[in-house]
């Protein structure tokens, strides 16, 4: 068998669509521009001089207006956490729980006020830092970064402040530390990535918070806590802890404003709302919709809060924070001012000249960064330029005149009120229509670079078809089909390298390795063209009986037309955003649907009913209809799964109606611990099962004979990992007031338990590539027993002598001629499980990775697991059974379906790498993928396991010729090995089709982002469903890769063992395989004859089934 050849194979094609990936997302998911000029106050941006006042000193572009300023960011603030309704008798638990908001707005409405604060999305943390100090918009790609945060080299508020000389000390979230490397005075960062750790952050800031405010060494203060955040991922935000965590925030803002001075800003905001769920990143309404606390001791605004609350856009906060302190606004920001905390005491002419000016200022400073964006991007819409000068130019042009006319009192009050009213709303028309321009244009396409990247994956697809026929036909088809396009792409790359040394020239490693699977691709395909013409002359040059083969051929592609069909199908669905939301709702219907038409196309034709025929007599009138009935079971058992994993479904934002549900939620969100309980046994029981289930189907099949340390393992070791499993599942459950003294206890064990299942599952795992064998070999030589019959008359030594000579002298003629018609086979070899020993290492493999996934998901997922494993059984069997009768959890492509707590199933304490919690976030996101894709062997090997489907039942006495007969056919999996050949090139096919039904999915999510990239839901609904199937795409080839070289390895063991059979028994040595007798060939076209006679046939049988 060629194992390494399909292997490299496999992996070239992979590496193909890899680089296709990588070089359409080079140019579609493009990072805006970020300029490095920042601003100064030597800037030329101060409005014309009104009453001829000068600056005070400190101040730059407007007077400083507070000399500190404290923000308090509490993560996840949704504007319903902070709103006050008193009509409320029994609110919710995230409801009037910041009641000192209230009583500050409704006691001093002068002093303070609340705000809706809209959210840019994506609502990741880090992507909302960077807006709330630059003042500008992230881009998408930059939510991949979240957790590996880079420093912010763009100018913002931080560094205008340092700049200046002002001193900012920070306490909470760390993601501050590498954005703002070495900007605070004083810092003290707590690790923010365990989102199920509700109180270190929040204790280390209330430790230093009063202190360093008393002090008053800073001149701002930056305090962000994650208590709220962190709860919602854990809990959700309906549940009594939420409430907990809300309360000392209220009293924390309690104490806070008590330690304030009169020259103090006091700011509360959210940096992003959260889901039903405690989740965030994508835009829905709930997660853009945060809250935003102004608050001072000296009177604010001029007038009372609006009836309800105004929305401002988060990028307002820096340019208003800015003048307040009295620095420059920083050179990208495209946020409004907030003019009204700039109305000061005076009357409302004089208010309105106040908001004037820093209207003025902060349109110019939009202006110079939307001139130099233009020049370096030149990406903003030309015409919407022109519109945006005009509006400005008109803006500034009247601003000049009525100062002027201000100056020499030409305007009386209610005119000046009029005309200043006016002016004040084409600077906020201005303002926003600006940032509307650079929302809808934030992204940079790569045109040139999504074309070759779509080429790439299509001719990826292609390839893997006309591989498929290749690999069947060709007798050097590795030689021809890889090292060639090998040898071809390694020029191209060594040419490129060597341009790049002579040129002196960056080199681009992407676009090198595009064009390095371009020129292999190319490779390939020349060959094919020239095997193509070489097949079609041999064809032409043939009699017309050479055709039949031409008509077979096209009766297969004419058969391949439905499936094909239903593929196209669903690639052209991926183009409607309409089935990208309700995919989860429509993907289940579908698949019932073409089950459903599996079972009408067999009754179509004919193969459900019992007719007259050759297949008939083959199988038997009842066995016949014992097939379409087991069959029919199926399909209804599959319907039911498929109806029942409608349960755990997830909810996007886009279908209001829906309401997510409830398994999703770990058991610790449950208030009735009836319930917690009954679900909790529900979990333990189906896990248990699970085990039961796997160790049954390998006791059936005899895999569970031996003393192997991993059949050992499977005995012994998975009740222990489903132990370690139900006890961590007890202790996170519980509640965390109710262990009291225990909480150290439960600590250790939360960290204790994980990772004795990831230390058992490796252990497993490293068994199973050690040594996969789970076949007992039982040594079944002739007995010599009693040579002769003993004699039960009168003891004597004469008699014995004259009774024990003839039979000494029968016997060894008997054994002489045995020898001669036999040749030197000496011994029988009964091996039990050899039949099913491939497909017994993809269900230990697929089961060990079960427990890793089911671990990183909350507890009620179990049951979507377990439901996940009996669909796959049900369809491997209808593949089997619908063959031979024909002849031959719940994750979205969306963000806040993240599941971001897995990153720390088994740790206490933050990473100190990002990789581990990547593959952790990443194993729970792609669970399916994994299991599907390292399975993906079992659709060629489970047919063969099936051929015993009646084995252990009473079966009619038969002709010994008979018996043999029927024996040698059920072979099983060792049929497999009669044709290596045939086998590694099967298992070549089936790599190369999985391969393409992935590639062709992502081809039309590739094609779909490409095409609608101006679509209104582009980055809604299409870029994130290409960036999921894209990874899933890769997690899918890899796994596939561990999967197929599982078989190889389970291969090269059999071949080994078979090997060590023939050293130590004879030249020749005859198996049963599991109670069936197979041989092992000298070569791959021949099968010996069995020579043992019916009584030691059927006592294998005996023992084979006993086992």
């Amino acid at each position: 068998m060629q194992r390494w050849p399909v292997l490299l194979f496999l992996a070239w094609v992979c590496l193909l669509f890899f680089a296709g990936i990588g070089l359409f997302m080079s140019g579609f998911l493009l990072t805006r521009i970020e300029l490095s000029s920042s601003s100064s106050c030597s800037d030329p941006l101060l409005p014309p001089p009104w009453q001829r006042q000068s600056l005070p000193p400190g101040s730059c572009w407007a007077p400083q207006r507070f000399s500190k300023a404290v923000l308090v960011i509490i993560d996840a603030l949704r504007f319903e956490f902070a709103h006050f309704n008193p009509a409320k008798a029994s609110p919710l638990p995230y409801e009037n729980k910041l009641s000192f908001l209230h009583h500050l707005t409704t006691s001093q409405p002068r002093h303070a006020r609340l705000y809706r604060f809209r959210a840019d999305p994506p609502t990741a943390t880090m992507q909302r830092i960077k807006g709330l100090t630059t003042g500008s918009l992230p881009t998408f790609i930059d939510v991949g970064s979240n957790f590996a945060t880079y420093a912010i080299q763009e100018d913002n508020l931080l560094a205008q402040l340092v700049q200046n000389g002002r001193r900012v000390v920070f306490m909470g979230d760390d993601t501050w530390e590498g954005l703002f490397p070495e900007k605070f005075f004083r810092s003290y960062f707590f690790p923010s990535f365990n989102v199920k750790d509700l109180h270190t952050v929040d204790d280390g800031i209330l430790q230093h918070l009063y202190p360093t405010v008393d002090s008053g060494e800073w001149d701002m203060l930056i305090a962000h806590f994650l208590g709220v955040d962190h709860c919602g991922h854990k809990h959700g935000p309906d549940h009594p802890e939420m409430a907990k965590k809300l309360t000392q925030m209220n009293e924390m803002l309690r104490s806070l404003v008590d330690h304030l001075g009169n020259d103090t800003l006091l700011l509360v905001a959210g940096d992003h709302g959260m889901t039903e769920t405690g989740d965030h990143g994508g835009e829905s309404e709930k997660e853009v919709n945060a809250a935003l606390f102004v608050y001072s001791r000296t009177p604010l605004f001029g007038t009372g809060p609006p009836e309800e609350p105004e929305a401002i856009p988060q990028v307002n906060l820096v340019p208003t924070v800015a003048l307040l302190l009295g620095v420059p606004i920083p050179y990208s920001n495209i946020g409004e001012v907030m003019a009204e905390l700039f109305s000061g005491d005076g009357d409302t002419v004089s208010a309105a000249l106040q908001q004037l000016s820093v209207y003025h200022i902060n349109a110019k400073q939009v202006d110079r960064f939307l001139q130099s964006y233009s020049l370096v991007a030149q990406d903003l819409p030309a015409e919407q330029l022109q519109r945006l000068q005009e509006l400005f130019s008109g803006a500034v042009e009247e601003h000049t005149q009525l100062l002027d006319q201000v100056q020499g009192a030409t305007l009386v009050p209610p005119e000046l009120q009029s005309r200043l009213g006016s002016l004040i709303s084409r600077f906020q028309l201005y303002l926003r229509e600006a940032r509307v321009v650079c929302t809808q244009s934030w992204a940079r396409f790569n045109s040139l670079r999504m074309v070759g990247g779509c080429t790439l994956i299509a001719a990826s697809c292609l390839l893997c078809c006309m591989a498929t026929e290749l690999a069947a036909s060709s007798d050097s088809f590795y030689r021809s089909c890889l090292l060639y396009p090998l040898l071809w792409g390694l020029v191209v790359a060594v040419v490129l390298g060597l341009a790049h040394v002579l040129t002196q020239e960056g080199l681009d490693l992407l676009l090198v390795s595009s064009c390095t699977a371009a020129a292999s691709q190319l490779g390939f395909f020349w060959h094919w063209w020239g095997q193509h013409h070489k097949r079609a002359f041999l064809v032409g040059s043939q009699p017309p009986l050479a055709h039949i083969g031409l008509r077979q051929r096209l009766r297969a592609w004419l058969g391949l037309a439905f499936p094909m069909g239903i593929l196209l199908f669903r690639c052209g669905a991926m183009f409607s955003d309409s089935f990208v939301v309700a995919e989860a709702q429509v993907a289940p219907f579908l698949l019932a649907s073409l089950v459903m038409l599996l079972v009408g196309k067999l009754h179509w034709d004919g193969r459900l009913t019992v007719l007259e025929g050759p297949r008939q007599q083959v199988l038997g009138f009842s066995s016949y209809r014992r097939e379409m009935w087991y069959l029919l079971c199926l399909v209804a058992m599959l319907l039911v799964c498929v109806r029942l994993s409608g349960f755990f479904h997830q909810c996007r934002e886009e279908i209001p109606q829906c309401r997510p549900s409830l398994f999703l939620s770990p058991l610790a969100s449950l208030r009735n611990t009836r319930a917690k309980n009954l679900f909790y046994l529900l979990c333990v029981a189906l896990l248990a099962g699970l085990v039961y289930a796997v160790r049954s189907w390998l006791r059936h099949y005899g895999n569970l004979n031996s003393s192997d340390p991993l059949v050992l393992f499977v005995r012994w070791g998975f009740p222990l990992v489903v132990l370690c499993i139900a006890c961590y599942w007890a202790v996170v459950s519980s509640a965390d007031d109710s262990l009291g003294k225990l909480q150290e206890l439960v600590q250790v064990a939360v960290v204790a338990f994980p990772w004795a299942v990831y230390g058992l599952a490796s252990m497993g795992l490293l068994l199973l590539l050690c040594n996969p064998m789970t076949v007992f070999a039982k040594d079944t030589r002739e007995s010599a027993g009693s040579i002769v019959t003993p004699y039960l008359g009168v003891p004597s030594s004469e008699v014995d002598f004259l009774h024990v000579i003839p039979q000494i002298y029968k016997r060894m003629q008997e054994s002489q001629k045995s020898r001669l018609e036999r040749g030197s086979c000496k011994a029988t070899i009964a091996a039990y499980g050899l039949g099913s020993v491939y497909s017994a290492a993809l269900v230990i493999a697929l089961t060990l990775l079960g427990f890793l996934l089911m671990l990183l998901h909350s507890e009620r997922l179990s049951l979507a697991f377990l439901l996940l494993f009996l669909e796959a059984f049900v369809l491997l069997h209808i593949h089997t059974r619908a063959r031979g009768l024909a002849g031959d959890a719940g994750h979205q492509p969306i963000f806040p379906a993240i599941h971001w707590n897995a990153a720390f199933v088994g740790f206490h304490l933050d990473h100190s790498t990002n990789l581990l919690p990547a593959v952790l976030v990443g194993a729970n996101t792609f669970a399916s993928h994994i299991l599907f894709a390292v399975g993906c062997p079992l659709l060629l090997l489970w047919p063969f396991v099936c051929e015993m489907p009646s084995s252990q039942k009473k079966k009619p006495k038969k002709e010994p010729q008979e018996e043999l007969q029927e024996v040698e056919e059920h072979m099983m999996e060792m049929r497999l090995r009669e044709s290596p050949e045939k086998f590694s090139t099967a298992l070549l096919q089936l790599g190369l089709k999985y391969l393409f039904v992935l590639g062709a999915q992502l081809l039309a999510c590739v094609c779909a982002a490409m095409i609608l990239r101006r679509h209104l839901m582009v980055w809604k609904v299409f870029a994130p469903k290409f960036l999921f199937e894209s990874l899933g795409f890769v997690v899918s080839s890899i796994c596939l890769l561990l999967g197929i070289s599982l078989v190889m390895r389970v291969d090269c063991a059999v071949s080994t063992w078979f090997s060590r059979l023939q050293l130590r028994d004879a030249k020749d040595c005859w198996l049963l395989v599991q109670g069936r007798l197979a041989t092992t060939p000298k070569n791959s076209d021949s099968r010996r004859q069995v020579f043992q006679g019916l009584e030691m046939l059927l006592l294998s049988f005996i023992e084979s089934f006993s086992h």
